[in-house]
């Protein structure tokens, strides 16, 4: 289930706090133009498997990206791109092959095979004026159930706390609202598809949401204190649920992760060494948890990067060039793909492929979309 999804606008900025809400709801975006899909070689079949599909948070459109033959990135370029709405964030694809789009009007349809939006569900949430922007109202983090029947996305209400609204993927309507923390970053869903998880950047906490009921409980994850508030860096960003004993994995600045269980709200600490400011996360098939090292907030800080954190908690830290924010994992867990499109300034309009298989492989940068966030692998 991708996080891909998921998700994440950061809250984050140079310097050794975060920057305080934009009240305008808009961040200046990067001029330079991303390179636009040829359409004399776009194919007109159907959508190759192993094709990325990214949110164009800098945009209003997904792209699909052709990875290369071999999904090492050589020859990787866009093929086409769909309109889904203002500045999509997180995205989610289920067997189906229907993609979910989080963006700032509502959650976009699309059919990932013939690349068409089929439709958008508003929200029922109210959430302001439609803006661009790190702050922008609207979808955030989107996460689909196991048996694919509900999408849930949370939802980003400038100045107050969120909600998490849940969507019938049969009606495509919204069936459920649930009151959560402040900017539901991520989304995720238990094993059993019993809970919903929405990871509350402003708020310090995670929470959780009986898929049944819509009951709620807040569970605090601050293992750097909450002092700062909204000023602060250290704050939960992206999760993954482990699927052996349900446990939530949350990293935090290259230095510590919390191992939430939410069954008791307890937290336990383990130790990581990227010393970088950390955004996007995911699991390969082994277990092995990928983090997206986003770059330096202090001057002791290391550059951008990938962790490669095995079960045993053994890491490997891959060197990035530039800020990116999520990342995704091919089905064999041979190859990650990062996106540049970072919630901050300093972004740039590409995916980074890293080869987890050969330490001696340099990373290879394909060009892809417009400051791509939310990335699925169809």
């Amino acid at each position: 289930m991708a996080l891909t999804a998921a998700a994440a606008l950061a809250g984050c900025t140079s310097g050794t706090t975060e920057a305080a809400p934009d009240p305008t709801g808009t961040t200046a975006l990067n001029t330079t133009a991303p390179a636009a899909p040829d359409p004399s070689s776009t194919p007109t079949g159907r959508t190759p498997q192993g094709t990325l599909l990214v949110a164009d948070f800098g945009g209003d459109t997904v792209t699909f990206v052709d990875p290369g033959r071999d999904g090492s990135g050589e020859g990787g370029a866009p093929i086409a791109s769909v309109e889904v709405g203002t500045a999509p964030y997180g995205l989610v694809v289920g067997e189906d092959g229907r993609a979910w789009v989080a963006t700032a009007e509502g959650v976009a349809v699309v059919d990932t095979q013939r690349r068409t939006r089929l439709g958008t569900i508003p929200y029922e949430t109210e959430t302001g004026p439609v803006t661009t922007g790190e702050y922008r109202g609207g979808g955030m983090g989107i996460a689909l159930a196991p048996d694919g029947r509900h999408v849930y996305v949370g939802v980003n209400v400038p100045d107050g706390n969120g909600t998490v609204e849940v969507i019938d993927t049969a009606t495509r309507e919204v069936t459920g609202v649930a009151d959560v923390g402040r900017r539901p970053f991520d989304v995720d869903v238990s094993p059993d598809g019993r809970e919903v998880y929405a990871t509350d950047h402003d708020s310090f906490d995670v929470t959780a949401v009986d898929a049944d009921t819509l009951r709620t409980r807040r569970m605090e994850v601050a293992p750097y204190g909450t002092e700062g508030g909204l000023g602060s860096w250290l704050k939960p960003h992206y999760a993954v649920v482990r699927p052996e004993d349900g446990k939530l994995l949350l990293p935090f600045e290259g230095e510590r992760l919390a191992v939430l269980d939410p069954r008791t709200g307890e937290v336990a600490i383990e130790r990581m060494t990227a010393d970088t400011h950390q955004h996007g996360a995911t699991l390969a098939p082994d277990g092995t948890l990928l983090v997206v090292g986003t770059g330096p907030i202090g001057a002791d800080d290391e550059d951008p990067s990938l962790t490669v954190r095995t079960p045993d908690g053994k890491e490997r830290i891959v060197p990035l060039d530039g800020p990116h924010e999520d990342v995704a994992v091919s089905a064999d867990g041979r190859t990650a793909y990062v996106t540049g499109g970072f919630t901050r300034d300093g972004y740039w309009n590409g995916i980074t492929v890293v080869d987890l298989d050969d330490e001696k492989n340099e990373p290879v940068r394909l060009e892809a979309g417009n400051r791509p966030l939310g990335i699925a692998i169809l």
